[in-house]
């Protein structure tokens, strides 16, 4: 099962995904890739890395993957929890992240996979260059993470609604079903 986490910056997005991975996982543990990289001398970023683990089962284990998130999606078994995407897209060259791979990577684990994304087509409208493609680049990421996603969740306030498919949504408006 593949489940997408999107949320705002400060959303709870992420304590939502580990309350998902926990429950998937039972009693095995889960492993958290991590696609942040702290850079020396980020106390801030060190900080919020440290409040991530904290709240996380100590018999999870965690990879940072830093730009190789295809990569370490094929080498991890059992459950796992991407945190996040926007991170691992910001580590691109030129943000060229490779969606293609990173959906086949999530369609061929045979383990369930929770994954956090930044919702970005929600806030201002960036006034760079830069941000404006860091946010096309995000958003498209993400609705191709969702077209392979089992469920798609959006967290505000740390509350969450599941979204559902376009076509689902069609049909209800039409009257064609109501899913």
């Amino acid at each position: 099962m593949i489940v997408l986490v999107l949320g705002g910056a400060r959303s709870g997005k992420s304590a939502v995904a580990e309350r998902l991975a926990a429950a998937l996982a039972g009693d095995r543990p889960a492993t958290v890739l991590a696609t942040a990289v702290v850079a020396e001398g980020d106390a801030d970023m060190a900080a919020r890395v440290a409040a991530h683990r904290a709240r996380r089962p100590a018999s999870w284990s965690t990879v940072e993957t830093g730009p190789d998130l295809v990569g370490a999606l094929r080498s991890v078994t059992g459950t796992a929890l991407v945190d996040s995407v926007g991170t691992w897209v910001a580590s691109q060259p030129e943000l060229a992240a490779d969606v293609g791979g990173l959906c086949a990577a999530l369609g061929a684990r045979a383990g369930h996979t929770v994954v956090v994304a930044e919702e970005v087509g929600l806030g201002v409208h960036p006034t760079s260059a830069a941000g404006r493609r860091f946010r096309d680049v995000v958003g498209d990421v993400n609705q191709a993470v969702a077209s392979v996603a089992d469920h798609v969740l959006v967290v505000v306030a740390g509350r969450g609604l599941r979204l559902s498919p376009v076509d689902d949504l069609v049909g209800a408006v039409l009257g064609r079903g109501d899913r």
